[in-house]
């Protein structure tokens, strides 16, 4: 019927579906929550309250365990994934399906077994996969992406990539669920499926193979070795953290109390682990050379631990080069207090703040730095908003920054054959890990 909204339903309720319950919410006029489920019944409790205080129907809440009745009752026409990335592919393929459209959170999935079966699915399915890469939305991005397309480099011969995450944004994957690699596929999956996938876009291209070096260097307990384990194992209730700037205290945010701390009791997730602590079975420091079906060769480099927040890129071409720096958040700020109201150093920075330099050097001439002027850059450099206008909005999408389920295959990819390496110690092919039926 002309006019209906399009139904949508969630699972997963954590941090992240935040922006989806509020991006639904705002559209009422055309967009319709229907269906909210998670393992925590609290935590969808705290997205109801939302949905209600802005004066929208409430959706009906599910147990995650009860998806398929809840698309057997709710008809959604499209599923949100926001759930633990392990779990991504169960819901995923029952919404598949049942013939229903899919948006998705990266990664895709976590293992080959699951990508190649999500793909199966899709192709036999009358609905489709849309994974949201929201840094291909990025402006800059897209800058560079234009410029590649017209070639202003030349054939493109080989890239650097270099990120770092800072003490505040990389350390929370060491305190929560991702810390753990069955949870998240480790940061070359959960975090670098981000950059791959720029990589690949960029490219249009697909990585074949990969060579990785990776290791706990800084978080879990090398905090004995490097002086700053202050000897906790949670946050919450411990005098021992009060002042400690590797802390999340949770009970100075509304939304991480209700989402996590006051929800503690129904699974017991603890949301602020000590970053120290031991249990961690991912790498902070990783580095990986991945060969792209077109001939071209990635050098990548993630560090979670730096004391600023960025990330430096390059493509070397037959006519120049082109370089691209980042600083996301040059400075941290002491922004937040401790239960005894000491400051703590290092736990919070302005979002986005920072500069960049896009820098074309072609042969035989001087360098050119492009300028894109002011542009609004928080939310992921400003690719959040502009991916839900595509997804919510209809918005043209003049650079094709939709991601498809064979994309996120692809992000996918490199990551795991980078984790693969580490472990033999050799090159390992994406053909071997990833078995597509033909």
């Amino acid at each position: 019927m002309p006019g209906t909204p399009h139904r949508y339903a969630l699972v997963g309720t954590g941090s992240r579906a935040t922006m989806y319950v509020k991006a639904i919410t705002e559209r009422s006029g055309k967009a319709r929550l229907v269906a909210l489920a998670d393992t925590n019944s609290k935590r969808v409790a705290h997205h109801l309250a939302a949905i209600e205080a802005a004066g929208q129907p409430a959706p009906a809440a599910y147990a995650a365990a009860d998806f398929d009745k809840l698309l057997a009752e709710t008809e959604p026409d499209t599923v949100i994934v926001t759930s633990v990335d392990a779990t991504h592919h169960e819901y995923i393929l029952a919404a598949l399906a049942a013939d229903k459209d899919v948006i998705c959170e990266k990664p895709l999935t976590t293992t080959g077994e699951h990508a190649a079966a999500i793909l199966e699915a899709e192709a036999n399915s009358r609905g489709k996969v849309t994974v949201t890469f929201n840094y291909r939305y990025n402006p800059l991005h897209e800058k560079v992406a234009e410029l590649l397309r017209e070639g202003a480099i030349g054939e493109i011969t080989s890239v650097g990539f270099d990120w770092l995450l800072d003490t505040r944004h990389g350390a929370d994957y060491f305190r929560r669920w991702h810390r753990e690699s069955e949870n998240s596929g480790g940061l070359l999956v959960h975090k670098s499926g981000h950059h791959f996938d720029l990589v690949n876009w960029w490219l249009d291209a697909a990585p074949v193979r990969a060579f990785a070096k990776g290791r706990l260097a800084f978080y879990g307990e090398n905090g004995k070795r490097n002086g700053h384990d202050r000897g906790y194992d949670r946050v919450h209730g411990s005098a021992l953290a009060s002042d400690d700037p590797f802390a999340l205290h949770m009970e100075q945010s509304g939304q991480l109390k209700d989402l996590y701390l006051d929800a503690e009791g129904e699974d017991g997730y603890i949301r602020d682990q000590s970053v120290f602590a031991p249990g961690i079975t991912i790498y902070d420091d990783m580095m990986a050379l991945v060969d792209y079906d077109s001939g071209v060769t990635l050098s990548y480099r993630l560090t979670a631990y730096s004391p600023w927040e960025g990330y430096r890129v390059h493509f070397n071409g037959t006519q120049g080069r082109l370089e691209l720096l980042v600083v996301e958040n040059d400075h941290v700020n002491p922004a937040l207090k401790g239960p005894n109201g000491a400051t703590l150093h290092g736990t919070h920075a302005a979002p986005e703040e920072g500069r960049y330099e896009l820098t074309l050097h072609p042969f035989w001439t001087k360098p050119t730095r492009i300028d894109l002027g002011d542009y609004q850059r928080s939310g992921h450099g400003g690719g959040d908003v502009r991916m839900l206008g595509v997804l919510f909005d209809g918005d043209t999408d003049p650079h094709d920054r939709s991601a498809s389920a064979r994309d996120g295959v692809n992000a996918l990819a490199a990551g795991l054959a980078s984790n693969a390496s580490i472990e033999t110690g050799r090159p390992v092919e994406v053909a071997d890990l990833i078995k597509l039926k033909q």
